[in-house]
């Protein structure tokens, strides 16, 4: 399958499928953001609208007004429920009577003490539907009928259902990807169809006339093409050289005959003298026709060596297409490769290791400034010296490429640094440039780094469109960079919060305060006894930060209940677990610290609140979290007892490792308490 046709074919559909296939996802996600913007402000002027009618009928003393429309409203195909509660929670009037005096979910009541009015849920049959939320306030004209002190006589909860909207959506996909194929289908067609007309024609149409000139059928040997002016000159080329041929030869013949009869006129000897001079002016004939022959052979060569310079053109153009296609995928396949990390550090390696494949170079690396210092520190790198320290702090002074484009805020290239004496040959990340590329990372315009390769791996020097290249990198590296700060920022923001929310709930509690700061020392220690680091330390500190959050939703009476608590108060307390996942499932980045909390009450037997797992069923996270979490219990005052001694409560997690805890994080936890390394 070596075919010149088939290669350019298939290089072309590649470009095709993928040129489409971004179109296509980039409509699909524009009519999925529409749609759900559609929704979203469809729900929400309806909810305004039923909420001015209610206002309108509750000032006119129509309360039988408003339960009627609740019931219009709640007939409609497209209405899921609707109806108003309180600020407890308890529902107060509703299109069905039957959900009267009902409480609302946590999720919906959460939403209004937090002001998210609008929002999306899903049912336990899987269908999504919008949520409006909107407090109905005490007026002045309510005075009459109302409490004035009361801010709030209910709260309209209107539940719109989406099933319309992702029909809308599923449609327009398909009519997206039906359309998209269909114009693939005929691109490629329409390429073929090219290359058959405009290349394999003409070709075959030459190769034939080659094969009857190698027959001797010079009188078939005419190539006609007019499919382009370049196929139409060859082809004007090639049988001009085949008719000279053929004149050429048939003088030969005939020049061969006339000497033949010359030399049967040499054998009569009274003709001898005639013959000779005969002969003499046939040679010269003959010298001239060698001279012509030698003319023609000439013109020959010359049309030879012009057919082998549009040759060499076309050659030199597939190179450079097929160079610029290698780019373009490489260049792709680095964007998806960026796109999928938000994590700095591993972001930076990665860029440092695409680029040196993609400029195919020996050493790359990322510097990124210190904002305070001014300094330089090693954001990324391939290819250093393995005794480099990359935690150094480098200076940014004169003598080297990066000090150079952070001060003119451009790329520079240096094909060969022996031919110039503004930048060192030694860098001071400790290896010897010989060719080096470097540009700037800019965000909002400022520079904030460098990226760099070096030394060709071939040997050669980099070029302009190296230069470019790495240009390019260097844009796509800038907004991705600025893209994994911002999702740091966004982290940190969500934890500080939710970390502030929990400290607030435990000063609160003379008995729970500084309780999660302390988990959270003991499961770190105890992770790292067992060898956890990672992203898998940072979640189980996470976890024990948060662990407790659930008990936002627990009566404080009950968490302060100084009698012994009944069945049903250890049935409310078991629901902390699960109140804390809801809380914490808005916040997406927290799938695993969710997990983490929701096992933090699970036990190695099973017996375990709230999914009953046991044994490897859960996470080793879970399971530290509830050794760290039963001992600082064990070991704090409670209002229905003392603190127990470390010793006692050490003696408890042994007794219960098998069957309350996992033995071997217990068999850990005892190793760290003899050996004096629990955190104070």
């Amino acid at each position: 399958m070596n075919s010149l046709k088939i290669k350019f074919l298939g290089l072309c559909s590649v470009i095709l499928i993928v040129a489409i296939g971004l179109t296509t996802w980039h409509n699909l996600k524009t009519q999925k953001a529409m749609l759900g913007k559609l929704a979203s402000e469809h729900g929400r002027m309806l909810a305004e609208t039923v909420h001015r009618s209610i206002i309108t009928d509750m000032a006119n003393g129509k309360n039988d007004g408003v339960v009627n429309i609740l019931t219009k409203i709640n007939s409609e195909p497209s209405i899921k429920d609707v109806r108003i509660f309180d600020e407890t929670g308890r529902i107060l009037m509703s299109g069905n009577d039957q959900k009267l005096g009902e409480l609302v979910t946590t999720a919906e009541l959460m939403a209004y003490r937090t002001g998210n009015f609008n929002f999306t849920s899903s049912d336990n049959d899987g269908a999504d539907y919008f949520n409006s939320v909107v407090p109905i306030y005490n007026q002045p004209i309510c005075y009459s009928c109302h409490d004035q002190n009361l801010q709030v006589l209910g709260i309209l909860n209107l539940q719109v259902s989406l099933d319309a909207i992702s029909d809308m959506r599923t449609a327009g996909r398909n009519a997206t990807m039906i359309a998209s194929g269909v114009m693939l289908v005929i691109l490629i067609l329409t390429i073929t169809a090219f290359l058959l007309v405009y290349v394999d024609v003409p070709i075959r149409k030459l190769v034939t006339a080659m094969d009857h000139v190698e027959q001797g059928k010079f009188e078939n040997a005419h190539a006609s093409v007019g499919s382009s002016d370049e196929m139409t000159l060859l082809s004007s080329k090639f049988n001009y050289m085949v008719q000279r041929l053929r004149e050429m030869m048939e003088s030969t013949i005939k020049n061969e005959r006339l000497l033949a009869i010359n030399q049967e006129k040499l054998a009569h000897s009274e003709e001898l003298h005639a013959m000779n001079l005969t002969l003499e002016d046939r040679l010269k004939e003959i010298e001239y026709l060698n001279i012509n022959l030698e003319e023609r052979i000439e013109e020959i060569e010359e049309a030879n060596y012009k057919i082998a310079d549009l040759a060499s053109e076309l050659e030199e153009k597939n190179v450079g297409l097929t160079q610029a296609v290698d780019r373009l995928q490489a260049l792709y396949k680095m964007g998806l490769a960026v796109n999928a990390t938000i994590d700095l550090e591993k972001l930076l390696n990665l860029l440092s290791q695409k680029s040196v494949e993609t400029l195919h170079a020996q050493v790359g690396y990322i510097l990124m400034k210190n904002q305070k210092t001014g300094d330089l520190t090693v954001g990324g790198a391939e290819g250093l010296p393995e005794d480099f320290d990359r935690s150094l702090d480098i200076p940014l002074k004169p003598g080297g490429v990066s000090y150079w484009v952070m001060n003119h805020n451009k790329p520079r290239l240096v094909a060969n640094v022996n031919k110039t004496r503004e930048f060192s040959k030694m860098s001071r990340l400790g290896f010897i440039r010989e060719s080096v590329i470097c540009a700037p990372l800019l965000d909002k315009g400022a520079v904030i780094g460098t990226i760099t390769v070096a030394n060709p791996i071939d040997g050669s020097e980099f070029g302009p469109s190296d230069l470019e290249l790495l240009t390019t990198i260097a844009a796509q590296a800038s907004i991705a960079i600025r893209n994994a700060r911002l999702y740091e920022e966004q982290e940190s923001t969500y934890l500080n919060t939710v970390q502030a929310l929990v400290s607030a709930i435990e000063a609160n509690d003379a008995y729970t305060r500084g309780h999660s700061e302390r988990v959270t020392k003991l499961s770190v220690a105890l992770a790292k006894k067992l060898g956890i680091d990672g992203d898998a330390l940072k979640q189980l500190e996470q976890a024990a930060i948060l662990h407790d959050i659930g008990k936002i939703g627990i009566d404080v009476n009950l968490l302060h209940k100084k009698e012994k608590l009944t069945p049903a108060d250890i049935d409310v307390l078991k629901l902390h677990p699960s109140i804390g996942v809801r809380i914490l499932e808005p916040i997406h980045f927290l799938g695993t610290v969710r997990e983490i909390i929701e096992q933090h009450h699970e036990r190695f037997d099973g017996n375990g609140y709230p999914n009953g797992l046991s044994g490897d069923e859960w996470r080793i996270e879970g399971k530290i979290l509830a050794v760290c979490d039963t001992f600082d219990a064990m070991t704090s005052d409670r209002p229905y007892r003392k603190a127990l001694s470390d010793e006692v409560a050490i003696q408890e997690i042994q007794d219960h490792s098998g069957t309350q805890f996992d033995p071997r994080v217990a068999a850990a936890f005892v190793e760290m308490s003899n050996e004096g390394q629990l955190p104070e």
